[in-house]
């Protein structure tokens, strides 16, 4: 349970592993609330462009964070959570790829991690919360009872974003899908703060030629010790 008594699962790993679909769907089989942490990279860099912030002015970038105006409503099972800015609905504009690799160079920097620490712990209230990010068991709820470490092949990743883009009618190319999914695993991989690794204690799951149902049915399986 940890220090407050409130149950935690969290769930690290990749984008593009499954992570979204499948948090959404425990959080509400279970009845929790849900963190899209990964979200608040993405928001502290749309609000920080917004804002006219570099996306290097340490200082402005975690005024930008401490300032954030955040909420997360649930969707309907297959979409991704409604994200809220300041009352602005941002669901689309921060799922662009653009904004993905803003977020992952904002995530680099530690002092706009720690401004988001707590933010994100705040986010631990009954009965429960499931928690979605990259270093959820690591560093945010190192004492969660049940940690889950999803992941997949490059290639399935790239080919489930080429999907996901070419029914949103987005005109992409799955070589430069690829390489782009691989050059960000890399950074993020080896960045000094916070390393996307599964925790020690982390069951990882291997969601390659898994259909959501199953890699779901592994994750109640594990969200039963918790």
């Amino acid at each position: 349970m940890g220090e407050s008594g409130v149950p935690v699962i969290t769930v690290d790993g990749p984008g593009g592993s499954g992570k979204g679909t499948v948090t959404q769907m425990l959080a509400k089989k279970l009845g929790w609330h849900l963190l899209d942490s990964g979200a608040l990279y993405r928001l502290t860099a749309l609000a920080a462009t917004r804002q006219g912030v570099a996306l290097d002015d340490e200082a402005e970038l975690i005024r930008v964070a401490a300032s954030l105006d955040v909420a997360f409503e649930p969707t309907p099972p297959g979409e991704p959570v409604k994200v809220l800015l300041g009352g602005d609905d941002v669901t689309g504009e921060i799922r662009t790829e653009s904004c993905g690799d803003n977020a992952s160079k904002v995530a680099v920097i530690q002092s706009v991690r720690d401004a988001l620490l707590q933010r994100q712990r705040d986010f631990r209230v009954a009965p429960g919360l499931v928690a979605d990010g990259r270093d959820m068991g690591t560093v945010v709820f190192p004492d969660a009872p049940v940690k889950i470490f999803l992941t997949a092949s490059a290639e399935e990743r790239a080919q489930r974003r080429y999907s996901q883009l070419k029914d949103a009618g987005v005109d992409v190319n799955i070589d430069a899908l690829l390489k782009e999914i691989r050059v960000r695993d890399e950074r993020d991989m080896n960045r000094s703060a916070a390393p996307l690794k599964p925790a020690d204690d982390a069951q990882v799951i291997d969601s390659t030629g898994l259909s959501i149902e199953e890699v779901l049915d592994r994750c109640m399986a594990a969200a039963g010790q918790a």
